[in-house]
């Protein structure tokens, strides 16, 4: 069996699966994706309603840590990361956003041509199957299946009620002309089952592509170089330690956190905090890790005794069995539900040109990310500010490449984001407070007697964490001293070596961050073949 490829990919995750699928479908480019993960084609990543298992463990997550949050009150935070093929695809609640068009188009006025929001609709659009819109911004026929729920949850129309009540916008596609508005979100599906981006783009070619091979529980340990060139990759499997070659190119789909970190361990990045590790620098390149931004999120928590909501009671138990079988029939009914159905994007001061806060209205009642049960049943509300302020990093604890990276997504870290979030929490509240909202609430376990902005500020640093979405750490560029990809996703100053993930992003984009690294997966391999044919 060859160990040398045109192309390895490292990382199976929403941009790598992507990749690896659509350079492959040429016969005549062999293409290698190594994920350190396993395959996830069980019924825990494709029953959305097992979603809660992965979340608020380590099944399929790497479950990572924060360091200690100087705005969050010295809180650790958590930040899971989808561990094997389709990445965080196949754990997250399958939310289809691409992002407010305007922040592609201010991508494209920071120097990066190409990534207008003109220059990326195709690429949204080749990627999706959508089974109920279509049109301009829509795509049919495409490995990613879009859809609406089949969860059948009579709330989403009291979501929709108390939405005219509170007289905010109702918005039936978040991904067309306009954005703001509240609805029911699309998500990543079909027929009631979760579709990853490893599920739409590698499973189906798996053994019938002779010039594709995956290698799971594969974990890179440090990109092989000859001079300035990337010619392969080390890697751990089992005990033993390999090595795959690559003809033409690395590509790194490692996300966020762990695309940074492999260069870092393969001595890319600055020299100086390399140095301290012992590492010797390959290239200095100071902006690694640099740029990390993350949607701040705060949720809103209520007991219910409507007989709608997913919680530990003997009724909501009842209804999980009872949900379980319904599944089994006919993959309809609560099993289905990606818990965040509802939501949408709103402004919190009428002059902003864009929604600056997305609400995720979830139909049970969740705590600590899942990972603090309690008794009863009810529902909760997410409010993420969608464009912050704060910037982060993402730096070794080590020079062991089993360690985890040191995170730190500075939440609240800048005044104004702490400012936003009040106004946000104060637009959520309103419309939690409808009558048709207002209806459904026994108790409000987080929020009671909270009245002043004192009392906001207090609770936002008490509670606020990541809604999952963190971008930014390998940031695209040009004449800018942190960037570290060009915009052909080529690492600076090196050969043979590309990003092509959510680590490219200049800036957050203001939205769910799936859609959008399948997106960069998509147009990076139109820009690769785009170079072959022309050498």
């Amino acid at each position: 069996m060859t160990d040398t490829f045109d192309f390895v990919v490292v990382g199976g995750g929403s941009g790598g699966c992507a990749v690896a699928s659509r350079l492959s479908e040429d016969p005549n480019t062999s293409v290698a994706l190594l994920e350190a993960g396993g395959e996830c084609d069980n019924w825990v990543v494709t029953s959305p309603g097992a979603m809660i298992l992965m979340i608020s463990g380590k099944v399929n997550n790497w479950a990572f840590d924060t360091v200690p949050q100087p705005g969050l009150n010295g809180r650790i935070g958590y930040q899971p990361r989808g561990k094997g093929l389709g990445g965080s695809s196949a754990i997250n609640a399958m939310v289809y956003i691409r992002g407010h068009r305007s922040d592609y188009d201010h991508w494209a006025a920071l120097g990066n041509t190409g990534w207008s929001y003109a220059d990326v609709l195709p690429y949204f659009k080749r990627s999706e199957d959508n089974s109920e819109l279509d049109g301009e911004y829509h795509g049919k026929g495409g490995p990613l299946h879009v859809t609406g729920l089949r969860s059948d949850n009579p709330v989403r129309e009291t979501y929709l009620q108390a939405a005219r009540e509170a007289q905010f916008r109702i918005r039936d596609d978040f991904n067309a002309e306009e954005q703001e508005g509240l609805g029911t979100y699309q998500v990543t599906q079909k027929n009631g089952e979760r579709w990853s981006a490893a599920r739409g783009y590698i499973h189906p070619h798996l053994g019938k592509r002779a010039n594709l091979r995956v290698e799971t529980q594969a974990r890179a340990t440090r990109i092989l170089f000859e001079r300035n060139r990337a010619i392969g990759v080390e890697y751990l499997q089992g005990k033993e330690t390999k090595q795959i070659w690559a003809r033409r190119e690395v590509i790194l789909s490692s996300g966020t956190f762990q695309t940074p970190q492999l260069l870092m361990l393969s001595g890319i990045g600055n020299s100086a905090a390399l140095a301290k590790h012992g590492i010797a620098t390959t290239h200095h390149l100071p902006g690694v890790g640099q740029n990390l931004q993350d949607h701040p999120d705060f949720v809103f928590g209520f007991t219910s005794d409507a007989p709608y909501f997913a919680g530990l009671s003997f009724g909501g138990i009842a209804r999980i069995f009872k949900g379980i079988a319904q599944y089994r029939r006919e993959r309809r009914g609560p099993m289905t539900s990606n818990v965040a159905e509802c939501g949408g994007f709103l402004k919190t001061r009428p002059d902003l040109d864009v929604p600056d806060i997305q609400l995720h209205f979830c139909m049970a009642m969740v705590n600590d990310h899942g990972r603090k049960p309690r008794w009863g049943t009810g529902f909760s509300c997410h409010v993420c500010l969608l464009r912050p302020h704060s910037r982060g990093s993402v730096w070794l604890q080590s020079a062991d490449p089993l360690a985890a990276p040191a995170i730190d997504p500075n939440f609240l870290g800048e005044e104004a984001d702490l400012d936003t979030m009040v106004a946000g929490f104060k637009t959520t509240k309103r419309l939690l407070d409808a009558p048709a909202l207002k209806a459904l609430q026994t108790s409000d376990v987080f929020t009671a007697g909270i009245e002043t902005d004192a009392d906001i500020r207090k609770i936002l640093r008490e509670r606020v964490d990541t809604v999952y979405h963190p971008v930014g750490t390998c940031k695209m560029g040009t004449g800018d001293p942190l960037a570290v990809v060009d915009p052909k996703l080529k690492v600076h100053g090196l050969e043979g070596l590309r990003v092509v993930d959510a680590s490219i992003m200049p800036t957050l984009i203001g939205g769910n961050t799936n859609a959008p690294t399948i997106m960069i997966g998509e147009k990076a391999a139109d820009m690769i073949k785009a170079e072959m044919r022309a050498n």
